[in-house]
């Protein structure tokens, strides 16, 4: 049997599905995170949420790690939350976002 990132949103337990409430703050976050790592300069507005962050972006894995790192603090999600799965999935902003989202504690 697959894991549950095969079933549709709707199915999926709370634990695995993104908290909607507390996506804004996690998207501001993600893009602020992100304009500062990037080699390019770009305003943290003007991130496209779904186009590829290495190709059009140039993010770098080192980048990558202090990107995730400084958004994880930032948003208070543990980063030993993430599995190598998660961190594979990131390809796009909106791919942060949404995974973040699902790790995000409680009154956070």
């Amino acid at each position: 049997m697959r894991p549950d990132s095969t079933r549709p949103d709707s199915t999926r337990p709370d634990s695995t599905r993104p908290d909607e409430s507390r996506r804004p703050g996690i998207e501001t976050a993600a893009r602020e995170n992100l304009a500062a790592v990037l080699a390019v300069d770009i305003a943290p507005g003007e991130i496209q949420p779904d186009v590829g962050l290495t190709g059009t972006y140039g993010l770098t894995s080192l980048n990558k790690v202090l990107f995730l790192t400084s958004l994880c603090r930032d948003t208070g999600v543990d980063t030993a939350c993430l599995t190598e799965d998660d961190l594979a999935r990131m390809h796009t902003l909106r791919d942060c976002v949404d995974i973040l989202s699902r790790h995000v504690p409680a009154g956070a």
